[in-house]
């Protein structure tokens, strides 16, 4: 039920923070944060929620374990999460281009414009690890 319940949760924290700059605040790194939380959510929201229940249902529920990936399944896993954190990335920066309009004070929202350097980072670092993975993929263990 409260999984259920996560995109409304999204869209109070969405309204709490526009809310609290339209009556005036100045944003703060956790408004900023706020939308990087929405973006994630959204994007990588169901692949969570399935790595905690394969997890759970294999150690409380004889379910069966986990497969791990390794080689080309790896690698094209890794690529999917970029497309996944583009995803996330990109409604990140919408939220914090309507929270910066809402704000309509570029004082006010310098805390938000700064997250926008963040999503490059984190852009960078995803798309390094899915290119690091493509020229060296993750071996499969050997068995003794």
């Amino acid at each position: 039920m409260l999984l259920a319940l996560t995109p409304v949760l999204d869209l109070i924290l969405l309204a709490a923070n526009a809310i609290d700059l339209s009556r005036g605040s100045t944003a703060t790194f956790a408004h900023g944060l706020a939308a990087i939380y929405l973006g994630v959510s959204v994007a990588y929201g169901h692949k969570m929620i399935q790595w905690a229940d394969t997890r759970f249902a294999h150690r409380f529920a004889d379910g069966p374990a986990p497969t791990k990936r390794y080689e080309s399944a790896y690698t094209a896993e890794c690529w999917r999460d970029v497309v996944r954190t583009g995803i996330a990335l990109a409604i990140a920066a919408s939220v914090l281009w309507l929270l910066i309009a809402i704000a309509s004070d570029p004082q006010r929202s310098a805390a938000l414009t700064s997250m926008f350097g963040i999503l490059g980072i984190i852009a960078a670092v995803e798309l390094v690890r899915a290119i690091g993975y493509t020229l060296w993929p993750k071996k499969t263990p050997v068995v003794a």
